[in-house]
């Protein structure tokens, strides 16, 4: 993904200025594995948009009293489920093609009826 949302555009000081924290708290969450933001050949973070916004979930979460590594869990749930509704998306896309293609492929196509035939015998025993 290559939108403008994840473009990494921001050095670290405009980065902690738009989310509102000190550069230093940045690189604490980065060595604590909360935000990993993109290096340059140099060395130098960047931040994208996305990141700025993680790092809203970050303040956000820890205001409501969750550590480091709880956050880190909720972060990894978060990108977990949305893996799974792009995967669902995908799959429910795949499910809608294979139905239009049954509903091609069966136009014009009777459905095979089908009869019961019930029949008694009657058995005869030789002694």
């Amino acid at each position: 993904m290559s939108d403008e949302r994840t473009q990494a555009l921001f050095v670290i000081s405009v980065a902690a200025e738009l989310a509102g924290m000190h550069p230093q708290t940045l690189r604490i969450y980065e060595r604590r594995g909360l935000l990993e933001p993109f290096r340059t050949p140099g060395g130098t973070r960047r931040y994208s948009q996305e990141d700025i916004e993680r790092l809203a979930t970050i303040q956000e979460l820890s205001e409501q009293g969750l550590t480091h590594e709880g956050i880190r869990k909720v972060l990894a749930l978060r990108e977990r489920v949305a893996e799974l509704e792009r995967e669902n998306e995908r799959l429910a896309g795949r499910l809608e093609k294979a139905r239009e293609r049954i509903q091609y492929l069966t136009e014009g196509v009777e459905e095979p009826s089908y009869e019961i035939v019930l029949r008694r015998t009657t058995r005869t025993h030789f002694d």
